[in-house]
């Protein structure tokens, strides 16, 4: 044997690209960003709601959960929602709820708390019964 052998091992081929990402084929695409803006949380929370409330009532079923931003029509007060029985649908304003309503805390779960009881409170309205009637585990 020659003493010109290098002394360090070859490096073996890792599963990281030389970039530190995983090597990716063309029909893959890397996860995408978690849920980032106000906008997008409360779409979640209302298709979320929405959802659960249809699963749990049958007369719900056909209802649109629609989501505006604010509402032409008001007068006095700034609706949180309007419900059309004729049309089978129920339309949440975003602005008002994410403004206007009282929060204990300025935090994501209570701000989530104020979207699901207005979606509650929207679907019992539209069903003529009271809120804690449709979802009383959602309601503690």
């Amino acid at each position: 044997m020659t003493g010109d052998a290098d002394p360090t091992p070859a490096r073996s081929r890792s599963r990281h690209g030389r970039h530190g990402r995983a090597g990716r084929s063309q029909l893959t695409r890397p996860p995408l960003p978690q849920l980032e803006s106000r906008i997008d949380r409360f779409d979640v929370i209302v298709a979320t709601t929405s959802e659960y409330l249809r699963g749990a009532h049958e007369a719900l079923r056909d209802v649109r959960f629609e989501i505006g931003t604010i509402p032409f029509d008001a007068q006095r007060e700034m609706p949180r929602w309007s419900v059309f029985r004729e049309e089978k649908r129920v339309v949440l304003f975003r602005v008002p709820l994410e403004r206007l309503d009282k929060w204990h805390r300025d935090d994501e779960w209570h701000g989530r708390m104020i979207v699901e009881s207005a979606v509650i409170y929207a679907a019992a309205e539209y069903l003529g019964k009271e809120p804690w009637e449709l979802a009383p585990d959602r309601r503690r």
